[in-house]
């Protein structure tokens, strides 16, 4: 099959994967953290101070007890989810402080303004989960939103959890009401109800934070994706081999981690790094070397066997305009096509990641609706060619009142919003903008929202949870 992507050999990759065992051989990473080191230490690893160097058997060791998939349970088990071989799941955006508007405005993101996610999650025939940070809430205390976020997604939601996990607490907070959630008959050895990103420091380094969660997320058997954000010209290398061999490196070096606290905890390898304009100073999030980087992330997760993460709909545009949807489809097909499992920013995502947009989610979603059914498989087998249909029409005739026509039209494709209306008649309705009508269909989405069912002693269980945490944090000061 042709396709002009660059694939990679096998040679190529083993390259690639070399030169990052050489990195952690002999540059390490640092982990911050005395305690961290120690566990390195009990398994053999070499360190120096909180620096850890990995021999590449230790590395082949840790990846060889990863599952190349798994199940994701949500509490309503029709939404429940496979991650990885040929299952892969659309996210919205996450991480936005701020909301855009049509016209290039942006506001603060607000607590209602994460509801409405969560809202659109649960309506969204394409988003296969949500959860955590959609948005960043600003009218609510930082240290803790998570608590609100969490009890908002899984009370509005009955698809996956994708949980906190800015550090320790947030994970531990998020394990608990999950619990709670599952109605107390949750075994986390034997279900993976949870999954959330832990975040490598460019360059090669780990935040104690973050590898508090790994340590959590392992403890409890829950999938966990090691990620990064280099920026090629910043915190990597511009040179592209360079960088892959660096971004490698980082990643498997949090893998190798959750292995030794957890053989068998599923893992998603995952990267969002682009280059960085170096005239605007900014992380180029619409880049074609940030596809590019995708689509080698992708292959080299293949190469180790493991499920992949990557960006989905991604553009540095600060409305949802022609930028916008040009970045955001190329991004998201090269994701879905070269491989990617869990794809992160399918929905919303503007601004090289600082702002979300609403109109532009439900562009997004038509976007994802037509690359689910632009990949599905054309079925050719002997007896599925309808000759006699040919033969009935023959030389010069016409298919629309054929009964074969009738048969089967409802299998083609039918877009929410894209226009396939003749001028004339796009004129008498209005001759709307698409972002216009993304608009509208925001209003109905919101209107035609039916919470889902939820026992009420659970969600009241999880409420005086959040009120109990948010007292405890209050007394110990530790509000930010």
């Amino acid at each position: 099959m042709v396709d002009r992507m660059q694939r990679f050999s096998r040679l190529d990759l083993t390259l690639i994967h070399e030169a990052s065992v050489d990195i952690l051989r002999s540059t390490g990473v640092d982990f911050k953290s005395p305690r961290i080191t120690e566990i390195f230490e009990r398994h053999g690893f070499r360190t120096d101070g909180t620096r850890v160097f990995f021999r590449e058997t230790q590395i082949a060791s840790a990846l060889a007890t990863v599952p190349e998939r798994f199940t994701l349970h949500a509490r309503n088990p029709e939404f429940s989810v496979d991650i990885g071989g040929d299952d892969f799941v659309f996210l919205p955006t996450g991480g936005a402080p701020f909301i855009a508007g049509v016209d290039g405005s942006r506001r603060i993101a607000t607590m209602a303004d994460f509801n409405t996610c969560c809202k659109l999650v649960q309506t969204s025939d394409q988003l296969d989960l949500g959860g955590y940070i959609m948005v960043q809430p600003g009218d609510i205390p930082p240290g803790l939103a998570h608590l609100d976020m969490m009890a908002a997604h899984m009370t509005l939601c009955d698809k996956p959890v994708f949980g906190a996990s800015a550090n320790g607490t947030t994970i531990r907070d998020t394990l608990r009401m999950t619990e709670i959630l599952f109605g107390g008959n949750l075994s986390f050895d034997t279900t993976h109800a949870v999954i959330a990103v832990v975040n490598v420091t460019s360059p090669l380094q780990f935040a104690p934070e973050q590898a508090e969660v790994i340590i959590e997320l392992a403890h409890h058997r829950q999938p966990v994706v090691i990620s990064n954000m280099m920026l090629a010209g910043a915190t990597g290398p511009v040179d592209p081999a360079t960088f892959l061999a660096l971004m490698n490196a980082e990643i498997l070096s949090g893998i190798v981690f959750t292995q030794l606290l957890s053989p068998g905890t599923p893992v998603v390898y995952g990267t969002s790094s682009t280059p960085m304009d170096m005239k605007t100073m900014m992380s180029a999030a619409g880049a074609a070397e940030a596809i590019k980087i995708s689509s080698a992330a992708i292959q080299l997760a293949a190469f180790y066997k493991l499920p992949c993460r990557t960006g989905g709909s991604l553009t540095d545009a600060h409305l949802p305009d022609a930028q916008a949807l040009a970045e955001g489809a190329l991004t998201l097909s090269n994701a879905v096509r070269t491989g990617a499992h869990f794809i992160y920013h399918a929905c919303g995502q503007m601004g090289s990641y600082g702002t979300m947009s609403f109109e532009k989610w439900l562009m997004d979603e038509e976007v994802c609706r037509i690359v689910r059914q632009m990949i599905a498989p054309i079925t050719i087998e002997k007896e599925g060619f309808n000759l006699r249909a040919v033969a009935d029409v023959g030389s010069g005739g016409q298919y629309l009142t054929h009964p074969s026509t009738f048969e089967n039209f409802r299998s083609l494709s039918s877009p929410v919003l894209f226009n396939r209306k003749d001028h004339s008649k796009w004129v008498a309705n209005g001759a709307h903008t698409v972002h216009e009508v993304a608009a509208s269909h925001l209003e109905k989405r919101l209107k035609d929202f039916r919470k889902p069912g939820l026992d009420p002693a659970i969600e009241a269980a999880l409420n005086d949870y959040v009120i109990q945490r948010k007292a405890d944090t209050t007394e110990a000061g530790q509000v930010a």
